[in-house]
């Protein structure tokens, strides 16, 4: 395979200032999600979102982005969870969002099951590359919460998608 099969999605912020680089080509699912929480950080009639093997864009993975440029928030889910919103400081762009417990060394907050693979919520806005394609295979999501309609055809859960984690293995 070569190296560039085998480089990552590549990811920025609105202004360019936070970029970053994915750890896998393409995502491992793609959700299009109404609920009311990613209504609200989206600013739109729904989110969507591009799951990737866990990733830190805070780090070196930041492309020379400096730490201080990423904004983190968390706020306690509905399951009791934290989750943590990454974002750039300077333009506001929401970047990922992350649950505290994959965080590496956060692995003991909670129980892994068999299978379990620790990912990162990248928002889809942000990835250079993705394609009308790849958002036409995407899984809709908390479809109970629309306030657009559905595409015919979709494939789409009332909520959470079966078997209750996104991403098996």
């Amino acid at each position: 395979m070569s190296r560039q099969a085998l480089a990552g999605m590549r990811g920025r912020c609105q202004r360019g200032d936070v970029t970053f680089t994915t750890p896998t080509p393409s995502p491992l699912a793609l959700y299009v999600c109404p609920c009311t929480e990613c209504r609200h950080q989206s600013s739109s009639a729904f989110g969507i979102t591009a799951l990737f093997p866990f990733f830190d864009i805070r780090g070196a993975e930041a492309a020379g982005s400096p730490p201080s440029r990423v904004g983190v928030y968390s706020r306690r889910t509905a399951l009791g969870r934290y989750m943590e919103g990454l974002f750039c400081r300077n333009c506001g762009s929401r970047l990922l969002h992350r649950f505290r417990d994959q965080i590496p060394g956060h692995e003991d907050l909670v129980r892994r099951e068999e299978g379990f693979v620790p990912t990162v919520s990248v928002k889809a806005g942000c990835l250079d590359g993705l394609t009308k394609e790849a958002l036409d295979q995407a899984t809709h999501i908390w479809c109970e919460s629309a306030i657009v309609p559905i595409p015919a055809g979709a494939r789409q859960w009332p909520g959470r998608p079966e078997g209750g984690t996104l991403v098996r293995r």
